[in-house]
């Protein structure tokens, strides 16, 4: 492909697709923890505490990702604060996204039915418990389609560590540039390896809508349990009916 011996350059495009899926995979977690904090902040009764969630949120959302990306890795320096080109890319990855993942699970969570937490109550579970076995599953099912969209997105984002060095992907295929002084044909090349990283999670994506606009149910190991609690549930239900048209409380 133009004379460019890419079995030389292989084990190189290797090692910076393999950077570019570990910047993703821990920016992902870190946006998933700090996203339930965040959301769950925004549903708190305490105003201050929504405030600071939604302030946070706010700011994130209406300012560039760069801007971030360079407060953190050259801004922080001013405060002798140095981090590496990976734990500055993890961390403003992760802090940009957990805005926008916040919102996905607060979603989920509102998509619930006030019913479940009060059918929950009524037989007698705590809110931890109404949490983990009534709520979280369903809204674990609505929030998957939203997070794995985040997730691809992400994993495209990384592209913009090249402004810090991160030696992910594109920071290996601009050097190779460099080298070469052949652009169109590394670039079309890079494109190639992130479409065949990307598409396999956006297929997945697409499948999980899929499943879920038609009401195919996702297993979650907590399954039988959740079963259990929701049969308990309209039993208790169906007998209290069955007593108040009888009159019988006996």
């Amino acid at each position: 492909m133009g004379g460019i011996d890419w079995g030389s350059y292989a084990p190189r495009l290797l090692d910076g697709a393999l950077r570019t899926l570990s910047f993703a995979a821990v920016s992902f977690l870190g946006a998933n923890l700090l996203g339930i904090v965040v959301a769950l902040a925004r549903q708190s009764r305490w105003l201050m505490l929504r405030g600071v969630a939604c302030t946070y949120t706010e700011i994130i959302k209406n300012t560039p990702i760069l801007t971030g990306l360079f407060i953190v890795y050259f801004g922080l320096t001013s405060a002798n604060i140095v981090l590496s080109a990976f734990a500055a890319g993890c961390l403003n990855l992760s802090l940009f996204y957990a805005a926008y993942i916040a919102e996905i699970y607060r979603g989920s969570l509102v998509s619930v039915g006030r019913g479940q937490y009060e059918g929950a109550q009524a037989v007698g579970l705590s809110t931890a418990k109404t949490l983990r076995f009534i709520v979280l599953p369903q809204a674990a099912q609505v929030a998957l389609p939203g997070l794995g969209t985040m997730l691809v997105d992400m994993l495209k984002a990384t592209a913009l560590l090249v402004t810090i060095s991160g030696a992910e992907l594109m920071t290996i295929g601009q050097a190779i540039t460099s080298e070469t002084f052949r652009a169109l044909e590394v670039y079309l090349v890079l494109g190639a390896i992130y479409f065949a990283m990307c598409f396999p999670l956006s297929q997945a994506t697409a499948k999980l809508e899929r499943a879920l606009s038609s009401g195919t149910p996702i297993t979650f190991r907590r399954r039988r349990t959740y079963r259990q609690i929701v049969a308990k549930l309209g039993s208790d239900v169906e007998q209290g009916v069955r007593r108040a048209s009888t009159g019988d409380w006996g």
